[in-house]
C-alpha cells in the first residue's frame, strides 16, 4: 500500500502535468472504479465535464483534485495497485485502464487511472471550508505537515494506551505512516514495535517524530519506496528507496548499526521488522 512519500511523489506529478487544466470529457470503463461514488459511472464522468482541477492536495495518503469553481473534489484512493498516469492521447491503453480524463487543451496529454486489482478508485465529494473532502475529515494531520502539533501528539499517545506502532498507523493520531515507514523509523530510533505508548517520555517522542521526518524526506527524495511495478510515479517510474532500508524486508540479514541478524514477527496480518538488540522487547509487567 502507498504510504505517505509515494502519494506526494504523485501529488508532485499531477501538480505539475494536471492543475488548472480543464476536462473536456471523462470516460469509465470499469464500474468498481468509481464504486465510492455512491451516484455511478455516468454521473461520475458529467459532473468532472467542463471543470477546471485546482491543486492537488495530500494528506497523509489521501491524495485529491479540487475542482476549482465548485466545492467538491476528486477523492484518489490508489490501494494496492492504483496508479494515475499522464500520458499522450495516442499511447496505447494500458491493460487495466479504468478511467480516462482528457482535457480541452492541445497539451496532447490526458490522465489516466490504472488499477489491476481495482481495490482504489476515484469519487466525487463535497470540500469543508477547508477544501479537505469531507469522508476523510477525521484524518490527521501528518508529520510533513507545517501545522501538524508534536505537543498534541505526545498528550495523545500517553492517553491512548496502546504500543507505539499501533499509534504510528492510527490515521486519526498521525496520517502517512504504514507499515514500511513505521518499521524504519523504530530501527532509527531503536524502539521496538510493542514498546507502551504511556511509556514514551516527551523527548523521545520527539525523536521518534524526527525519525519518521526523516526517513519520510529521504524516501521522497529518491521517489519512494517500489518492491514491484504496481507503485509508479504519474510519468510510470518507479522509486528506488527500498535500496535504503533499514529494518523492512530485511529478514536474516545483520543489523546495519550492529550486525545482528534482523528479525520478522508477524503482526496484525502484517509483519514488524526489527533488531532483537538495538530494539529490544518492552519488559512485561507482572
Amino acid at each position: 500500500m502507498p504510504e505517505l512519500p509515494e502519494v506526494e511523489v504523485v501529488r508532485r506529478g499531477l501538480e505539475r502535468w494536471v492543475a488548472h487544466r480543464t476536462v473536456a470529457d471523462a470516460e469509465v470503463l470499469h464500474p468498481r472504479a468509481v464504486r465510492r461514488h455512491v451516484a455511478g459511472p455516468d454521473d461520475f464522468a458529467h459532473r468532472l465535464k467542463d471543470h477546471r482541477i485546482g491543486m492537488p492536495s495530500r494528506r497523509g495518503k489521501y491524495l485529491w483534485l479540487p475542482l476549482e469553481d465548485t466545492d467538491q473534489a476528486v477523492l484518489a484512493h490508489l490501494g494496492m495497485s492504483g496508479q494515475l498516469l499522464v500520458q499522450p492521447h495516442e499511447a496505447p491503453a494500458e491493460k487495466h485502464l479504468r478511467i480516462r480524463v482528457r482535457f480541452a487543451d492541445a497539451l496532447g496529454t490526458e490522465l489516466r487511472f490504472v488499477d489491476q486489482r481495482t481495490f482504489g478508485g476515484l469519487s466525487l465529494h463535497d470540500t469543508s471550508a477547508d477544501g479537505l473532502p469531507d469522508v476523510i475529515a477525521h484524518i490527521a494531520r501528518d508529520p510533513l505537515d507545517p501545522l501538524f502539533d508534536d505537543e498534541a501528539f505526545h498528550h495523545a499517545l500517553r492517553r491512548k494506551r496502546t504500543t507505539i506502532k499501533r499509534a504510528l498507523l492510527d490515521q486519526s493520531l498521525i496520517s502517512g505512516v504504514g507499515n514500511i515507514y513505521a518499521d524504519e523509523a523504530l530501527w532509527r530510533a531503536r524502539l521496538h514495535y510493542e514498546r507502551p505508548t504511556a511509556t514514551l517520555t516527551r523527548p523521545r517522542t520527539t525523536e521518534l517524530l524526527g525519525h519518521v521526518r526523516d526517513v519520510m524526506n529521504a524516501a521522497l527524495a529518491v521517489g519512494g519506496t517500489s518492491f514491484d511495478s504496481l507503485y509508479v510515479n504519474v510519468n510510470g517510474d518507479s522509486g528506488y528507496f527500498d535500496r535504503s532500508l533499514d529494518a523492512y524486508g530485511r529478514e536474516g540479514l545483520p543489523c546495519n548499526r550492529c550486525a545482528t541478524p534482523m528479525c520478522r514477527r508477524p503482526w496484525m496480518n502484517r509483519s514488524s521488522y526489527f533488531c532483537p538488540k538495538c530494539q529490544r522487547p518492552p519488559r512485561v509487567t507482572p
